[in-house]
């Protein structure tokens, strides 16, 4: 990502996000829910939306999957090592796609925090002097296969994929 800063509004990005995915179940993580959710809400009645307050998840919600948590308005309300165990613990345990808008400013992370729970800096947004940051994590993006894993390179190729131990 550069360090330019988005044409689009927090809501127009989340809105494509949300479209994109198009995600059956939906954790949001927030003191309130936000436009872009509730105009997708409405056109996606079958999607199951589960919203909980900043803080440790409950216990129902704590043993669910996800295909996709949202972060707004969030980590702002928490203390730092409290959002970064939140967070941590949804990428491992609940959802693999992950959505976090946040302003660095207000709640006192850096970038290099949500590097280190391997989330990316998708866009930068820009209004009345606030500076927000939507960041993004995916599994299936988070490392690409290298190029050596594949048959040419063992030692019996007929055997690739056939044996696991």
């Amino acid at each position: 990502m550069t360090e330019a800063f988005s044409t689009r509004t927090p809501q127009q990005a989340l809105a494509a996000l949300l479209d994109q995915q198009a995600p059956a179940s939906l954790l949001l993580l927030g003191a309130s829910t936000f436009p872009a959710l509730q105009a997708f809400a409405q056109a996606h009645p079958q999607s199951r939306v589960t919203h909980v307050a900043p803080g440790p998840l409950p216990p129902e919600v704590a043993g669910q999957r996800f295909d996709l948590a949202l972060a707004v308005d969030c980590l702002e309300h928490l203390p730092k090592r409290d959002g970064l165990q939140l967070l941590g613990g949804i990428r491992n345990l609940n959802a693999s796609r992950i959505a976090v808008l946040a302003d660095l400013g207000a709640c006192g992370w850096s970038n290099t925090d949500f590097y280190s729970l391997a989330l990316q800096a998708s866009e930068r947004f820009a209004r009345d002097g606030q500076v927000v940051t939507l960041y993004t994590y995916d599994v299936r993006e988070y490392k690409q296969v290298p190029d050596w894993l594949n048959a040419r390179f063992w030692a019996n190729p007929e055997n690739f994929g056939k044996y696991w131990w």
